[in-house]
């Protein structure tokens, strides 16, 4: 079983930044895909980025393209999302999530029904 915490969240200011992180533990996978998505009161959880665990192949949503930077600490078994420019619409809980794959593509990544672990949660609020 892969065990996922996520930590880093809180609240800031509009403009601010935080850097969400989602440490990685139990089992090691050889191959596997991590991404980050959201869901805001009343919202549908939603995606936010996806990367590769070899990190050769990112993904973001449009909305936050150029604000987020999705990477991971192999090393470290961690993966981040730093997240500038905050704006009120990015409240929302993150969660952080692994599929167990042999592959890459877009479509697989952004589909939250695509990955097998998901972690608790964190709250991003961001205040107008």
């Amino acid at each position: 079983q892969v065990q996922l915490a996520e930590s880093g969240g809180g609240l800031v200011q509009a403009g601010g930044s935080l850097r969400l992180s989602c440490a990685v533990s139990g089992r090691s996978f050889s191959t596997y895909i991590m991404g980050w998505f959201r869901q805001a009161p009343g919202k549908e959880r939603a995606f936010v980025a996806a990367i590769s665990w070899s990190g050769g192949d990112t993904d973001y949503a449009d909305s936050v393209n150029g604000r987020f930077t999705i990477s991971r600490d192999s090393a470290k078994n961690t993966m981040y999302l730093q997240m500038n420019s905050l704006e009120p619409e990015d409240t929302a809980v993150y969660y952080c999530a692994a599929a167990t794959t042999d592959f890459y593509y877009s479509g697989y990544a952004r589909s939250k029904e695509s990955y097998d672990y998901w972690g608790q949660g964190t709250q991003v609020t961001v205040s107008g």
